[in-house]
């Protein structure tokens, strides 16, 4: 049951300064402090913990996944599935700071997924999520909402600072050479490597295109992260580029037609102006 206090921590818009949305434009991830208060994310841990134990079907222990499989349990569209869970990925306060962070009149969703990354589970290899969307422009940020306070031991998200502007990579999906290569790459770049801890309440916002990896999970705790993708509410579906785009298209924006806005029942528009 959400209570009152909660709804309201969902609703109250988060004041974003001229300073803020300049530094996201020019780096393109930001991070924010007290987003949300305790209460509000021990009751959304605890619920979508929940779900997570019910929709994953992994089982194999880490030393038998890939590296990929070894970053984390990644489970989709939670909102579909559970009510409470909806209640946080639909907060008006969260996708007003999207809309905000974007410049554009609106925010709609493409999709949430948990990322929870298991007591000794390996790296996130450096990738730019954009490479897997059918989308027209680069008007797109992703919410990462750590649902406890996340210490480096645990692997918090690392950016490289501005690297949206960097081509080369584009063309990579996530793995051992997309970590090898992009690393390569950012090391005879200026862009400035990022890798601090979250608090309690700290969510940060990267765009599509900006690089970013996660460490290992040293601990014994399971690092919970929940994540809502956003873009334009006027965002155009572009033919796929590659068979990850297509399945994207397919997955995502089912119904969606190329060259017109992704208008479909599971892309809602979550705010605007």
């Amino acid at each position: 049951m959400v209570t009152s206090s909660i709804k309201s921590a969902l609703e109250q818009p988060y004041p974003l300064t001229s300073e803020q949305i300049a530094f996201y434009q020019q780096n393109r991830y930001i991070k924010l402090k007290q987003v949300f208060d305790a209460e509000t994310i021990a009751f959304f841990n605890e619920a979508i913990s929940q779900r997570v134990a019910l929709m994953n079907h992994e089982t194999r222990p880490l030393e038998e996944r890939n590296t990929y499989g070894k970053a984390f349990l990644q489970l989709f569209n939670l909102w579909r599935e559970d009510e409470v869970v909806k209640e946080l990925i639909f907060s008006p306060r969260l996708a007003k700071i999207a809309a905000d962070l974007m410049q554009t009149s609106g925010a709609r969703m493409y999709h949430d997924q948990a990322l929870f990354k298991e007591g000794g589970g390996g790296i996130t290899p450096w990738h730019a999520d954009q490479y897997y969307w059918p989308l027209e422009t680069d008007k797109t940020v992703t919410a990462w909402i750590p649902l406890q306070e996340t210490p480096l031991e645990m692997g918090p998200l690392e950016f490289s600072a501005g690297s949206h502007q960097i081509v080369e990579g584009r063309e990579l999906e996530i793995g051992d050479e997309s970590e090898a290569a992009i690393q390569q790459k950012l090391r005879v770049t200026d862009f400035k490597h990022v890798i601090e801890a979250f608090d309690l309440g700290e969510i940060s916002f990267h765009s599509g295109w900006v690089f970013h990896r996660a460490g290992a999970n040293t601990t014994n705790h399971m690092r919970k992260v929940m994540t809502i993708i956003y873009m334009d509410k006027d965002m155009v579906l572009k033919n796929p580029e590659n068979k990850n785009q297509l399945n994207d298209w397919n997955t995502w924006c089912p119904g969606a037609q190329v060259g017109e806005v992704i208008d479909t029942p599971i892309n809602p528009v979550l705010y605007q102006r």
